[in-house]
């Protein structure tokens, strides 16, 4: 198992528990709340107590097994995503699929346990709480003798006390009858007080009484002699010795309860089912056969293909329903009604003799369909969970624990409904039993599409609410468009600025460089955005200064509401500030990080595997304002910074025209930059290129050198100097290359002469595919070996001292 792997279990299985364990604990509650009059006044020992409430815990473990892996996988993913571990993970080039991959297999895991659990601990728990239940139920209550009214709680007496006292025991006032003779109220105790002792064993009651009288009178009535016997004993302590039935607690075998549905496992129930279709088969063979057998049928023999009649004698359409008289209809018609009501009869004693086979089939159909359901309830919750948490990007008891517990109490509410319906017979076992795999397995699987591709949670409603703003700033745009000033100089920033005018903005202005004289005839050089504008009439400002007055008044009577820029010059305050919806920018890095000139080439160096392009409000520093609107790109094999920015260009321009859309529907919001920043993360500038950086030092590594020579490719290019004893010192351009497996001192050139040109590094060598030799054109490695003499006798400079770079760098310049 790999690191990332143990962490993210780790980062489960203590949510996981901590929650399976309050989970329990608030069913349990609730259980208690359920059984409690079944509890109290029983006298039952705490150890009895105990296993029912342990029993009682095996029962939910099915409800709260996929309650707790839903919050647990919603808190895991969800703290990683708000802690940004999330974001760093998938800037590594892991993507939210890698990470979900151990924790999918531990709600496997899960599952199984869920399934062990619903066929093994489940029914011995509801076997064992029904015994313990019938039980306690035949336990009797504890002996509590009120004050002032008769109390028959004891069998065979009724007792009455004036007044007790609390703390001795002692009772006042005492009054006994003894039923035990079944003669009614003959036997009387009165005393001036009593104490009540119940055995260690609750078999009997000793019923001290002390100052009193015992009165028993004799209802025996003779033919001669009917007078009655009244016989009065005064004692001054008398032990009265009650026993006692049932008050004492005494758990019977639990295998009286091993015949309940809920009490079997998946090879009990499959048995039960036999059984009963067995029986069930056997009940409607009985019945066919009676029904058939019947005097109900008068042609009943015609059914039967084995006897053999003729063709005519089956049916005589001109005998039937004729008769003689009316009398003979009359007969005829009331034999058919009384042949009617006894098949109905018959019909109807089938239902009643089979419905009770038909309702406990039904019964171990869905109970044992249940077992399969439920443990995949916690894989499908699984799914949903992790997602909530990846998008909501909170892992905490707010709004991703609201809306996980919702969509619980939707599993619980149609798995409950599902359930009953099944039991009722509106629908079959099977859709009863997993109609709410059926409702969630999708939203499982749109939510688990949704946070892989980093889709907001709600963008169907974003959508719909963008599309509504969208006409309305349509609408209004019509009585007053939005006047929209661009700023923009390379190539890169042609795609923005063709995106607007396509997406028909009104551009009322183009600020770009000044004209600057280039090649050999010194002509005037123009901006590729300046081509673009021109192109498409749109006006020009060319400033030398940005702080020109005659400038800013111009930029000013341009009444712009909005400022675009997308590779240009910083800005001052006087011109960023202008504009009422402001001026933002489009970087081509993933801000915080890479804030300078060259991000697209810094990125490539450094040997990123995620970058891509951002929108934010220009401030007064540099690249520092709030966030608008982030775009990523994950690179690929062999990127160079040429490919890299050919790539982020239209991912530019689509993320300009959103962030204006954006700002003119005022449906985007800035977040702080230092937002982005993930723990210790460290920021890397981009600062401009210069020239001692293109040059290449082969006492490094192969990997540095080659990050090196794709980040300045095709741009300001990476380059060496070739020296040989007796020849003039070359520049090398070189524009790509690719590592080789071969080892010579640093600096040495390695080649056949034709199929491969390499220079030897500090732990290999690079061999070099596209190249460009001073003086010349820029080629591929057999082209350029084609026209260079005794490459081997070459090599180029490594180690060089700082002054010697200085030279080297000088040369090459020339």
């Amino acid at each position: 198992m790999k690191r990332l792997d143990r962490f993210i279990v780790k980062a489960f299985l203590l949510p996981f528990i901590a929650i399976l364990a309050v989970v329990i604990f608030v069913l349990m509650m609730q259980f208690l709340w359920l059984y409690i009059d079944e509890l109290v006044g029983k006298g039952l020992s705490l150890s009895v107590i105990a296993e029912f409430m342990m029993w009682g815990a095996c029962t939910i473990l099915p409800l709260a097994l996929p309650l707790s892996t839903l919050l647990a996988s919603m808190m895991t993913i969800g703290q990683m995503a708000e802690n940004n571990e999330l974001m760093a993970i998938k800037s590594a080039g892991i993507s939210l699929t890698r990470v979900m991959a151990p924790l999918t297999a531990l709600s496997v895991i899960i599952c199984l346990f869920a399934f062990y659990a619903g066929n093994n601990l489940v029914p011995k728990a509801y076997n064992e709480i029904f015994t313990l239940r019938d039980d306690i139920g035949r336990t009797k209550s504890e002996i509590k003798i009120p004050s002032g009214v008769f109390y028959e709680g004891i069998e065979g007496y009724m007792l009455r006390v004036d007044s007790q006292d609390d703390k001795s025991g002692m009772m006042h006032g005492v009054m006994v009858y003894d039923h035990t003779g079944g003669k009614g109220n003959t036997a009387l105790m009165l005393a001036d007080s009593a104490l009540l002792k119940m055995a260690p064993g609750k078999d009997y009651l000793i019923f001290t009484l002390y100052e009193g009288a015992n009165y028993q009178e004799n209802n025996v009535k003779k033919y001669r002699d009917t007078t009655l016997e009244l016989q009065r004993i005064a004692f001054d302590r008398q032990d009265l010795v009650i026993p006692l039935k049932n008050y004492s607690f005494e758990k019977s075998d639990s295998s009286r309860f091993g015949d309940q549905i809920k009490s079997q496992n998946v090879s009990q129930l499959r048995h039960l089912q036999d059984s009963l279709g067995r029986l069930n088969r056997e009940q409607h063979e009985r019945h066919y056969r009676s029904l058939a057998a019947s005097s109900v049928f008068s042609l009943r023999n015609q059914l039967d293909t084995a006897a053999h009649y003729g063709a005519t004698e089956l049916f005589r359409a001109e005998d039937f329903f004729r008769w003689e008289t009316m009398e003979a209809e009359v007969r005829a018609l009331r034999q058919a009604s009384d042949a009617a009501e006894r098949l109905s009869t018959e019909i109807s004693s089938y239902d009643r003799d089979v419905y009770e086979y038909n309702f406990y089939l039904n019964r171990a159909d869905i109970e044992l369909l249940k077992k399969y359901a439920q443990a995949l309830a916690c894989f499908i919750l699984f799914f949903i969970g992790a997602p909530i948490g990846a998008l909501i990007r909170k892992g905490g008891l707010g709004t991703s624990a609201i809306v996980s517990v919702l969509f619980f109490v939707l599993y619980w509410v149609v798995d409950i409904s599902g359930t009953k319906l099944a039991r009722d017979g509106a629908i079959d076992a099977f859709t009863g039993a997993f109609i709410s795999a059926y409702v969630l397995l999708p939203i499982g699987v749109y939510l688990t599409w949704k946070a892989v591709h980093d889709a907001s949670l709600l963008s169907g409603r974003d959508a719909l609410r963008g599309h509504f703003r969208k006409i309305w700033s349509r609408i209004s745009g019509f009585f007053r468009p939005v006047r929209i000033v661009y700023m923009g100089t390379p190539e890169f920033a042609v795609a923005p600025l063709d995106a607007l005018v396509k997406a028909r903005y009104k551009l009322v202005g183009v600020v770009t460089v000044a004209d600057k004289p280039s090649g050999r005839g010194l002509k005037a050089g123009e901006s590729a955005v300046k081509k673009y504008a021109v192109e498409h009439g749109i006006p020009v400002l060319q400033p030398l200064k940005l702080k020109d007055p005659e400038f800013l008044a111009q930029l000013r009577a341009l009444k712009a509401d909005l400022f675009v820029v997308v590779a240009f010059r910083m800005l001052p305050e006087e011109v960023w500030s202008m504009p009422r919806l402001g001026t933002f920018n489009l970087h081509a890095a993933l801000l915080p990080q890479y804030r300078g000139a060259a991000p697209i080439n810094w990125a490539v160096i450094n040997g990123e595997r995620l970058s891509g392009v951002t929108t934010f409000m220009i401030d007064k520093d540099i690249d520092t304002g709030g966030i608008i609107l982030r775009e990523e790109y994950r690179l690929k094999s062999g990127e160079t910074a040429g490919s890299l920015h050919d790539a982020l260009m239209p991912i530019g321009a689509e993320l300009v025209l959103q962030t204006v859309e954006g700002l003119v529907q005022r449906n985007v919001e800035t977040r702080v930059q230092r937002s982005f920043i993930q723990g210790s993360e460290v920021l890397h500038p981009a600062p401009k290129l210069t020239r001692e950086l293109c040059f290449l030092d082969w006492d490094d590594t192969s990997a540095n050198l080659l990050a090196l020579i794709r980040g300045l490719s095709p741009h300001p290019a990476a380059f060496t100097v070739l020296q040989k004893e007796g020849a003039q010192d070359t520049q090398l351009k070189i524009f790509d290359a690719q590592p080789m497996d071969l080892h010579a001192a640093a600096g040495t050139v390695l080649s056949d002469g034709k199929s491969y040109f390499a220079i030897a590094t500090a732990d290999g060598a690079l061999a070099l595919t596209d190249l460009q030799l001073g003086g010349k054109k820029r080629m591929e490695a057999r082209a350029f070996l084609a026209g260079f003499r005794e490459p081997v006798s070459w090599h180029a400079a490594a180690g060089t001292s700082r002054a010697e770079r200085e030279r080297l760098t000088g040369i090459a310049e020339k």
